[in-house]
Formats: C-alpha cells, structure tokens, sequence
C-alpha cells in the first residue's frame, strides 16, 4: 500500500530524517530500501540498527512515538491498476505491512476515491491473522488475503499441487523488495511497481529479487484484461 497506492513513503522518509537529523543521522535509500514493507516494529527495528551510537534513550518505542506525533502531510493517492482491475470484475484484497489503526489514518480521507474498490478486503499485520514475526518476505500476508478474503484455496505449507496451482494464478503488485519477495514465495505472480530512487539503486547493487518484472502499461493483459489507458504505473 504504502508508495504503491498512496505517496506515504515520501512523508515517512521527510519524518524520519527529521528526527534522525537531531542526531546527526540520515536514512538513505541504501537503508531504506530494506524496510520497506517490513511490519512498524521490525521496520524500526532494522532501521535503527544501523545507528548503534544513538543515545541508549532513542529506543523503537521513541522513534515510533515521534513519527506518529510528527508534522501531519497530506497523503496523495497515485493512479494505480486497482482502479482498472475493480471495473473489470477482478477481486482484490489488500496485503499490507500497515498497523490496522495507521491504515484507517491513511485511508479514510481516500475511501471514495481509491480504497473502497476493495471493499474490506484488508489484511494489516495486527489483525490476528499473521504469526509473530511472519510479515513480509514472509508469504503468509498473501496467503491469508487469498484464502479469506478472496475465497482461494491456497492452503499453508506445505502445500499441495491443488493448491500451488491456485496460488500461481495469484497476482501481486508491489513496490517493495520485501514485498516482492513474499509474493515469489508465496508462488504467485509478480509486478514490481518500484520507485525511481529503488530502481536506481537495485540498477547498481544485486538485489534478492528472483525475477524483475515492472509494471508497463501492458501488464493487464497478464491477467487477460485491456491495457491500461495512459502512462505506465510507476
């Protein structure tokens, strides 16, 4: 959801280097590049850990308490593929790394305009459904969308050739690695929809991405649809 949907990793980035900046820190997009997508408090976590020589004060809790507390930006909705799938009868579900409480926050204002194409069909890391710990790469956040919310027997590991055959008509739009790589796990299709910072440093560093494939205005017709109309999804 966040950067593919809406514009919210901008503000997460502008909040954050605001108050790493206090300390003389910066999140780069090296750093963050491997949160993306990750659940709030792994996410913390892992961007955290490359600031060892913060003060022993600054903990998850704090930076978690003051990103939530930062400067409110407007969140803007891009003009994504969800929109041109809902008006051709494809179900969708929503698999995101969001709080259910931070996902209300983001979504309400955008309910008419964008969210409400899913029509609930939400699964935040919170809501009880999701192993600690199992949030994305993990594939279980899509997993679980597919099975509860779209009606798809796509069964838990080990799965069955029933069930692997179901997964693999499963496709998913994404923006980050982590993202990326929990749909390839889960067996399902993938498009990468990356943000131009990601792309350029995925262009000079090897990422653990199996396959790229980015998102064209042609990429529809994977799933037997007309192409979209205007610029590519990017």
């Amino acid at each position: 959801m966040d950067g593919l949907l809406i514009d919210s990793e901008r503000i997460y980035t502008e909040v954050t280097n605001e108050i790493l900046g206090q300390y003389g820190k910066e999140m780069t997009w090296d750093i963050k590049a491997g949160l993306m997508g990750m659940p709030e408090r792994e996410a913390a976590a892992h961007l955290l850990s490359f600031f060892p020589d913060l003060p022993p004060t600054f903990t998850i809790d704090t930076y978690l308490t003051q990103r939530r507390t930062g400067p409110t930006l407007a969140v803007r909705w891009r003009r994504p593929a969800s929109r041109h799938l809902h008006r051709h009868g494809v179900p969708l579900a929503l698999a995101t790394g969001s709080q259910r409480r931070n996902f209300a926050l983001k979504s309400a204002h955008l309910h008419d305009t964008l969210f409400g194409c899913f029509e609930g069909r939400v699964v935040c890391p919170d809501d009880g459904l999701l192993a600690p710990g199992r949030g994305k790469p993990c594939p279980d956040v899509f997993l679980v969308a597919a099975e509860r919310w779209l009606g798809r027997r796509v069964g838990v590991e080990p799965a069955g050739v029933e069930e692997l055959s179901e997964r693999a008509r499963g496709l998913v739009f994404e923006d980050a690695v982590a993202g990326v790589q929990a749909g390839k796990r889960a067996g399902m299709n993938v498009v990468w929809v990356p943000d131009p910072n990601l792309l350029a440093l995925a262009a000079t560093r090897s990422r653990a991405l199996n396959s790229r494939t980015r998102c064209s205005a042609s990429t529809p017709q994977l799933v037997r649809l007309s192409p979209l109309q205007g610029p590519a999804l990017m």
